[in-house]
């Protein structure tokens, strides 16, 4: 895998913060919902989320 560049590595590190926010939120979203369709779905959507957080950190390594 080729070197990253000091702006492809801040974008990244934005987007994989960015994605660390959208879960966090979507799991408070989840505790606070009394649908448990809806709670469902803000769950999924949470882990998708750190999924794909823990994909785009390995760009790091």
């Amino acid at each position: 895998m080729s070197q990253l560049n000091q702006m492809e590595l801040q974008s990244l590190r934005h987007i994989i913060g960015g994605h660390a926010t959208v879960a966090n939120k979507l799991e408070a979203y989840a505790q606070q919902c009394n649908d448990t369709q809806l709670k469902q779905m803000f769950l999924e959507d949470a882990a998708a989320a750190k999924s794909a957080k823990q994909k785009l950190m390995l760009f790091l390594q």
